[in-house]
């Protein structure tokens, strides 16, 4: 079955819809029962997606997890609040006092926070390294490394990983290797196929779609799933069948918004190229990005989410920049309907294994669904207020 195809049909199957077309918002706390033995039965399946008690789920939410096991071949799938709770659910799932963690040192600023907090104080040891790093990662091993965490692209600078070298060289090591994929989605890239055991998104982004929820997704190969799916039980995590309603909803549309998102930001990437100001653009399908011949060999295409660096510019002149535009609204996150702007003006003080050989401030942007014409027409009045404040 074809992805644009597999996108409609997944996690509809009539044990969750019914006769209905969606499946129902079914809230739920306690889970009742008429027999001991349907209670005996339900407890003995409790993680198998039979209702047990809210925290493990109802029918909404286990039809988005057969939906996100179908479209990315995973064992299992856990469903969190939000892509943060994802992420430390599935680090403190592997990781234990002793251990020691390799982390990618472009990664999601959050993320980096749970390291160099939450872990430290938990005697979990965090190696960061280099995103371009590739099968060199082996010399970063140690005999207590229990994890290698990817983030491919890195969503603020780009850089692609060598997933497959580095899947080799996790395996040789009995390693767990996890991906943050929220950029990637089921469409674009096929983490499984490339040698991820664990597989996390933040689905507040493209997968809701729509900046109205959050959601946190980790799944798991068969060997990982059991563990994944216990300990994040037992950490209490949990999402609101509401937001597990908009996040299928938000599946059903994602192919058609990820070609729409990748046209228009393709579009700015190569006009923003143009212009005298711009140091570089980060954008992984261009030839100039770091690792786009790995872009090119294990993924299908892009999305709205990309980064440009300017030759010059203090906080003044990147405020006059951001400030006043007219469809870009500045704002945390991205893969909604809508553009985003966002500002980095110390990029270097987020990366401590791999230098950052720019000086100039970087900004993101989100490239929502909008008229490019019209994207474009507010940058032009953005690089003229940033002139202006020069």
């Amino acid at each position: 079955m074809k992805k644009a195809t597999q996108l409609i049909h997944a996690g509809r199957g009539k044990e969750w819809t019914g006769s209905a077309v969606n499946p129902p918002v079914v809230r739920a706390s306690t889970i009742v029962f008429d027999t001991m033995a349907e209670l005996k039965h339900a407890t003995a399946h409790r993680g198998d997606r039979v209702p047990y008690y809210g925290r493990r789920g109802t029918a909404t939410h286990f039809a988005l997890q057969d939906a996100i096991c179908d479209l990315e071949g995973s064992a299992g799938c856990a469903l969190y609040p939000c892509g943060a709770a994802a992420i430390n659910a599935a680090l403190l799932s592997f990781l234990k006092q002793g251990d020691h963690l390799l982390m990618v040192d472009t990664v999601y600023e959050p993320t980096r926070a749970i390291c160099d907090k939450l872990l430290a104080g938990l005697g979990i040891e965090t190696t960061y390294y280099d995103p371009l790093i590739g099968a060199g990662i082996s010399a970063l091993i140690k005999a207590n490394t229990k994890v290698i965490f990817l983030e491919s692209p890195g969503s603020l600078t780009m850089e692609l990983q060598d997933i497959p070298a580095i899947s080799a060289v996790a395996k040789a090591h009995h390693t767990v290797l996890m991906l943050d994929n929220t950029w990637g989605t089921p469409v674009l890239l096929d983490a499984y196929g490339l040698g991820v055991d664990v597989c996390i998104q933040s689905a507040t982004k493209y997968i809701v779609g729509h900046s109205d929820a959050m959601l946190g997704i980790a799944t798991a190969n068969e060997k990982h799933w059991p563990q994944l799916r216990e300990y994040s039980y037992l950490m209490g995590y949990c999402a609101s069948a509401d937001d597990a309603y908009l996040a299928s909803r938000g599946l059903r549309t994602l192919k058609v918004r990820l070609a729409q998102h990748q046209t228009n930001a393709f579009i700015v990437a190569k006009w923003l190229q143009q212009r005298p100001e711009v140091e570089t653009v980060r954008h992984p399908a261009l030839p100039e990005n770091p690792g786009h011949e790995i872009f090119q060999r294990d993924f299908i295409g892009s999305n709205g989410l990309f980064s440009f660096v300017l030759k010059q510019g203090d906080a003044k002149a990147v405020a006059a920049f951001i400030e006043g535009m007219q469809h870009f609204k500045m704002g945390f996150s991205w893969g909604g309907y809508e553009s985003l702007i966002i500002p980095n003006l110390s990029i270097q003080k987020l990366r401590t294994a791999s230098p950052w050989p720019y000086s100039g401030p970087l900004i993101r942007l989100h490239i929502g669904l909008e008229d490019t014409d019209d994207l474009i027409a507010d940058l032009i009045a953005a690089f003229e207020r940033f002139h202006q404040a020069l």
